[in-house]
């Protein structure tokens, strides 16, 4: 018997120890490979075996075998597959020795390559992956089809080199037998070998078997146990997402989703579809009925598990969900898409984008159809989840039309608690409204009760109410259907008001001026107010200042915000700014304006939720104006 042993060459050397010790984050990945490739190779033989029946043989009892050696420490991973010949072995095994040339090298080391090494499909990469926990591998195979005596056996130890002989095996398949390193013998224990098998490999079509030893009651002496060794199936074969839609049932939907998802609520929808075409893959997502208590936090873990014919290659893949979807669960199970060497990343191509697209258009599309036809449900999805939804205005031009439409809000001609869709506000604009009016409050009490919206009311003009601290960074320069989304609280506003006949700036400007003088530094601007009806006087931004809830939150973490002045805007047509201006006309007693200045300024303050500068100053001058008052 012959034995001819194989030198790699220096390159392939270091490829194989880049590939064994830098590619792969998690060792245990070497069994999901050695499952995945004994799969395939009965699928292999199955398609084949469709045109030549001979390829069955006796042996059609389909299934992967693990059985465990611990005292010789040693894992052998066995399948009854296609197998391979003496030459096949060679190739698929040498895989990388013939694509082990320097240039090859070189551009596999640079980042950027890596992640563009298209290798799913060779053998040898994952196969290789077993180096991480074995010193040395065996591989013992034949080709279906050939006698029992023309199958070979392949072995290694990871050095370069590998010899190749002539030797039996009894029936079609192949066996990889791995002597298991010292310090990796957790692998051949029994709970170790079940975990990762339901973690990676759980709904592989073929059954899984694990050989175990169990102790029994002897058959010669029922007093007396014996060890025996059997086998034990190991993985469910449920894919559900594989299965006819019609065939589940709701339970099994729900059973599942708890599964992936360690909620304890049923899902509120659940996505169930196969795409076909030059790409083809099966999608099962679940929109979930409550918010995960975790969401926001910073390791939250977004994407759907991605399979590759029933093999788990991501528990969570981020790549084929927007983040502003991050809360979907679910499944997507493609038949060849293509991956790095590790199986860890995907790459940035253009099948990963075509599924990405077509799975954020499928769960969009069901909100829609959920908001057409199941308002109710769709209200209660967008109270758990719309302050995440709506993060794609700001992030995804692309799908602001469409998510524009999936919008709820709150509005000042509406209850509290009750929501409007914005297509519903757009269509009940007064005529001559170009711009859609929001308002950005704590809550919906602060924003009805708030000067910002005296002048709407009064013109019967609908507001929305925006109560997530992020909104206005997400409706900044923001259009709907052509109109523009304007904060009430920002910028002038140009709402006529031609029934207020003392509304000119000629007649208070030298007030204005004075107003301004005493404030000093303080405002940026005094002028008239296009929004107020009730109030004395207000605090506005410039159009485009950041929001005030934005500030405040920057500051509390620490960062280092612009100084933002505001403008003071006054009521001409208030009774109280209507005597200052009589009495500094006539120039009556300055002082005491110049009090009555600085007391209003405190008011405004405190209508926008900030803190006068000197709070003791404000009480003790308001104290002394209201006992004056009492004398008179």
């Amino acid at each position: 018997m012959s034995i001819q042993s194989h030198e790699f060459k220096t390159e392939v050397k270091q490829l194989l120890d880049l590939m064994i010790h830098s590619l792969y984050s998690h060792k245990e990945v070497f069994l999901r490979e050695l499952i995945s490739n004994a799969s395939d190779a009965i699928d292999k033989v199955r398609f084949l075996g469709l045109t030549n029946q001979t390829l069955y043989e006796a042996n059609t009892d389909w299934k992967i075998k693990i059985s465990v050696d611990a005292e010789n420490s040693i894992l052998t991973v066995s399948d009854n597959g296609i197998g391979m010949s003496k030459d096949e072995i060679v190739e698929a095994l040498g895989t990388i020795a013939h694509s082990g040339t320097r240039e090859f090298l070189e551009q596999l080391q640079s980042k950027e390559n890596l992640q563009k090494a298209d290798l799913i499909g060779q053998f040898g990469v994952g196969f290789y992956s077993s180096f991480m926990v074995a010193d040395k591998i065996t591989v013992i195979s034949r080709k279906a089809g050939l006698p029992n005596d023309m199958a070979v056996k392949w072995e290694s130890t990871g050095d370069g080199r590998f010899t190749v002989e002539d030797t039996k095996r009894d029936g079609r398949g192949t066996d990889v037998i791995l002597h298991i390193k010292e310090d990796e013998k957790r692998y051949l224990q029994e709970w170790e070998i079940k975990a990762i098998v339901k973690k990676y490999s759980d709904f592989i079509e073929h059954p899984i078997y694990l050989e175990v030893e169990r102790e029994k009651q002897s058959e010669l002496d029922k007093t007396k146990t014996v060890k025996v060794k059997e086998e034990e199936k190991i993985n469910s074969q449920k894919a559900l997402w594989l299965r006819d839609k019609s065939e589940i049932t709701k339970e099994e939907y729900d059973e599942f989703y708890k599964h992936i998802s360690h909620d304890f609520n049923p899902p509120q929808k659940v996505i169930h579809y196969k795409a076909e075409g030059t790409q083809e893959f099966t999608v099962l997502l679940f929109i979930p009925s409550k918010m995960p208590f975790n969401l926001y936090f910073k390791d939250y873990k977004i994407g759907p598990m991605l399979y590759i014919k029933r093999v788990q290659i991501m528990k969570n893949c981020e790549d084929l969900l927007p983040e502003y979807l991050r809360f979907v669960k679910g499944v997507v199970d493609a038949d060849d898409l293509p991956l790095n060497v590790s199986r860890e990343m995907l790459q940035n191509n253009r099948q990963v984008e075509i599924i990405r697209k077509n799975i954020t258009k499928k769960v969009l599309d069901t909100l829609s159809e959920m908001m057409q036809n199941e308002y109710d449900e769709y209200v209660k999805f967008y109270r758990e989840f719309g302050k995440i939804l709506k993060e794609a205005i700001h992030f995804d031009f692309s799908k602001r039309d469409t998510v524009g439409d999936l919008l709820l809000f709150e509005s000042i001609n509406s209850a509290e608690g009750n929501l409007i869709r914005l297509k519903d506000y757009v269509d009940n604009m007064q005529e001559g409204q170009d711009a859609i009016y929001y308002i950005t409050a704590q809550n919906y009490k602060d924003a009805v009760n708030s000067p910002y919206i005296e002048i709407f009311k009064k013109k019967g003009i609908d507001v929305l109410v925006l109560t997530d601290p992020i909104d206005d960074i997400i409706f900044t320069d923001y259009e709907y259907n052509g109109k523009r989304f304007k904060a009430v609280m920002k910028g002038e506003l140009d709402i006529t008001r031609s029934d207020d006949k003392t509304d000119s700036k000629k007649d208070f400007e030298p007030l204005l001026k004075f107003i301004k003088d005493v404030l000093d530094n303080k405002v940026k601007d005094v002028r008239l107010s296009g929004r107020l009806t009730d109030s004395p006087c207000c605090l506005v931004y410039d159009e485009g200042a950041v929001d005030q809830r934005i500030e405040m939150i920057m500051k509390a973490m620490g960062q280092t915000v612009q100084e933002q002045k505001k403008i003071l805007e006054i009521n001409p047509s208030h009774p109280l700014f209507m005597t200052m201006n009589e009495r500094f006309e006539k120039g009556i007693n300055r002082d005491e304006l110049t009090k009555f200045v600085k007391l209003l300024y405190d008011h405004a303050l405190i209508l926008d939720g900030s803190r006068p500068e000197n709070p003791s100053d404000t009480i003790k001058t308001l104290s002394e104006i209201l006992i004056q008052s009492l004398k008179t």
